[in-house]
C-alpha cells in the first residue's frame, strides 16, 4: 500500500473511532482497528443507525442500506474499509 493510502486508511479508522466515541459516549483509548465493536465495545442495532448517520455526516456520504450487512460493523477495519469503499 503507498503512503498516501495508508495515510487515508489510517485517517478514515481514526474517524470511525471518533465516532463511535461519540455514539458511546465514552473515550476508547484501547479501541483498535481489530477490536469487536459488539462484543468488546458494546455495539448495539440502535448504536448502528446513530454510528452510520455519524459516518455520513463526517465523510458527506450517503451508505446505501440494501448493501449494507451487520459484518460491515464487525470491526473497526472493515467498518473503515466500508466506508472508504463507498467514498
Amino acid at each position: 500500500m503507498s503512503q498516501t493510502a495508508e495515510s487515508a486508511a489510517q485517517e478514515t479508522i481514526a474517524a470511525v473511532r471518533g465516532a463511535l466515541a461519540d455514539v458511546l459516549e465514552r473515550e476508547l483509548p484501547d479501541l483498535g482497528p481489530d477490536a469487536n465493536l459488539f462484543d468488546d465495545y458494546g455495539l448495539d442495532s440502535t448504536g448502528v443507525l446513530d454510528l452510520l448517520m455519524r459516518l455520513e455526516e463526517v465523510f458527506d456520504v450517503e451508505f446505501d442500506t440494501e448493501e449494507l450487512e451487520m459484518s460491515h460493523f464487525a470491526t473497526v477495519r472493515t467498518l473503515a474499509d466500508y466506508v472508504a469503499a463507498a467514498q
